[in-house]
């Protein structure tokens, strides 16, 4: 499998909409572009087995997304799919914008202050309402560190490196 056919989890199957075989789609992007510009979505059952179904609508709602797919016209035949994961292949993402990343690009970068401190490999992220959180882990300690431009100079994804400008304070916490 190329980088660009590697599937990307983007949601969860969290329940049904309606009868007419709709599904309630938890993101985990928040994005809606990411379902539809997508042609085909990837489900991935409880027993971890990956079916491929077209997309026939994808709209928001309610904080999460509504997915119709070709296969299923009734609630019955997508009742069994709650709790299903829900991916797509790279390739059918947009592209994002200059300065922006997914998330999963940026998982796993070493995080170093731009003084040259090691503070760890950025190792979860987390939304807030004005920006996202990046997790940094080192074998002793946790760091918060915002993702704004104040405080992040550099990512490197191909170098595997994230160079940060740390905000008074911000590593003592």
């Amino acid at each position: 499998m190329t980088y660009q056919d590697e599937l990307v989890l983007v949601g969860k199957i969290i329940g049904t909409h309606g009868i007419k075989g709709l599904l309630k789609v938890y993101s985990y992007s928040g994005n809606i572009q990411s379902l539809q510009s997508a042609a085909t979505v990837y489900l991935k059952d409880k027993k971890g087995k990956l079916s491929e179904h077209l997309i026939r609508t994808a709209t928001a709602h309610a904080g999460a997304f509504i997915l119709g797919l070709d296969d299923f016209a009734d609630i019955n035949q997508v009742l069994p799919l709650n709790g299903s994961e829900l991916y797509v292949k790279l390739s059918q993402l947009p592209l994002p914008d200059e300065d922006e990343y997914y998330w999963r690009d940026l998982i796993g970068l070493a995080v170093v202050t731009d003084q040259g401190v090691e503070l760890g490999t950025l190792v979860d992220i987390f939304e807030t309402g004005s920006s996202d959180i990046y997790v940094v882990r080192s074998e002793s300690k946790e760091y918060l560190i915002p993702a704004i431009a104040d405080v992040i100079t550099l990512v490197d994804v191909p170098g595997k490196k994230m160079i940060i400008t740390p905000l008074d304070g911000l590593l003592d916490l």
